[in-house]
């Protein structure tokens, strides 16, 4: 064989060589990327099913569902279920009905734009009050969800204990602790209506009430991540138990704050006349300083013994805050504001204070309000530490039938 032929077949067998080795190693890096793409596949889905086993699990994951104001979907099952997990009673319609008497309408104790709200008695005795929503409506359905999710959640005893729930077929009810002695607005307003009648609370009664909701909505501004605001603040939704300590209710229209300190909510508006923060009634921007505004119409309220908006007033009277603002500041005319029936029971150094912080929970512009953290400090040293109760003049009990407003909705 010649040489130049040798070589040429030798260069041949060199390149089908060289040709070999690089379709195995091209072949080979197919079955690694393969085989990792398949490895990385199979773990990032079982990080999602524990992920996903944890959302289900874990009460934060929840409520993370709470702020969606379009939601139109009905109570999830799973949401129902870690509630429940959270130490709240599942009650059958049947159970509440006979806790009831049928939902007797002697057993009406309050009446609000969602339902209406029953004493009953529980088959081991306890008393509760229930509220059973009305069928129609998205609000209802939401509120009902809200209540459920976001109580099971909150734990302060500053705060309304919600006992259990029922969803049975069409029925949404919910079954609260029962609260004695009503709501603060039935004490500061007494009516003709029930066979006893309650006495107004007396000076160091209202400071106390004062005290325990400032740290109800303290609790959900400051001690809730995020935090929690309130949005329908009211006397109405200020309950107080046998011995009027006091207690933050309903929680239907509750919204979940912004994450940032200073931010806020875009929403619509909901709430009560004479309550709204201005702010929030004119732009739907809401912040924990629109309950801040709300408390401070409510410390108003105590202060006064007016309702926040009374147009049958003489002219430039009818709005409580307008009123008012302008004499809270001024010690020579915070006597004009009291309440009549507080008359001899304050001292005005006590009363100056809470003006002055009414009026700088009611300001105009929110960042000129305080903290809910700021109010509770300025009223604990008004409060007698060893008081501990509260017990009025006779009469000495809200009569059990007596009526109690509950929220009122406006929407623009």
């Amino acid at each position: 064989m010649e040489p130049e032929e040798y070589y040429r077949r030798k260069e041949r067998v060199a390149l089908f060589v060289s040709l070999i080795m690089a379709s195995l190693s091209m072949v080979s890096l197919l079955v690694a990327f393969s085989y990792y793409c398949y490895i990385r596949n199979k773990v990032s889905k079982r990080s999602h099913l524990q992920q996903m086993g944890h959302f289900q699990m874990s009460f934060n994951c929840v409520f993370e569902g709470l702020d969606n104001d379009d939601n139109k979907s009905g109570i999830s099952n799973s949401s129902l279920q870690v509630a429940c997990e959270k130490g709240l009673q599942v009650f059958t319609f049947k159970q509440l009905n006979s806790a009831t008497s049928s939902f007797s309408k002697s057993n009406i104790i309050g009446q609000g734009a969602f339902g209406s709200v029953y004493r009953g008695v529980l088959n081991d005795g306890k008393k509760v009050a229930i509220k059973l929503m009305d069928h129609g409506g998205k609000h209802g359905e939401e509120e009902f969800k809200m209540e459920v999710e976001l109580l099971s959640r909150l734990r302060s005893p500053y705060l309304l204990s919600l006992v259990g729930h029922c969803s049975d077929s069409n029925h949404r009810l919910l079954v609260y602790e029962f609260m004695i002695n009503g709501g603060l607005q039935e004490h500061l307003y007494p009516t003709r209506g029930s066979n006893v009648f309650p006495s107004r609370l007396d000076w160091e009664a209202r400071l106390k009430i004062a005290l325990d909701a400032a740290k109800g909505l303290e609790y959900l501004h400051e001690h809730v991540n995020p935090p929690v605001i309130h949005r329908d603040f009211k006397s109405s939704n200020i309950l107080l138990d046998k011995n009027f300590h006091a207690k933050v209710s309903d929680f239907g229209l509750a919204k979940r704050g912004p994450e940032k300190a200073g931010g806020h909510v875009s929403t619509r508006v909901l709430g009560t006349q004479g309550y709204v923060a201005p702010e929030y009634a004119l732009t739907g921007h809401l912040t924990t300083k629109s309950d801040v505004y709300s408390y401070g119409v409510v410390l108003l309220e105590l202060l006064t013994g007016r309702v926040p908006v009374d147009m049958k007033r003489p002219q430039g009277e009818g709005v409580l805050v307008s009123w008012s603002l302008p004499k809270l500041t001024d010690r020579e005319r915070v006597v004009e504001i009291m309440d009549p029936a507080l008359k001899g029971q304050y001292s005005m150094k006590e009363a100056i204070q809470v003006a002055a912080i009414a009026a700088m929970c009611v300001q105009p512009e929110a960042d000129y309000r305080p903290l809910m953290a700021d109010v509770v400090q300025s009223l604990v040293p008004l409060v007698k530490p060893h008081r501990s109760t509260y017990a009025p003049k006779s009469p000495t009990t809200v009569d059990s039938n007596s009526k109690c407003s509950d929220s009122v909705l406006t929407e623009s």
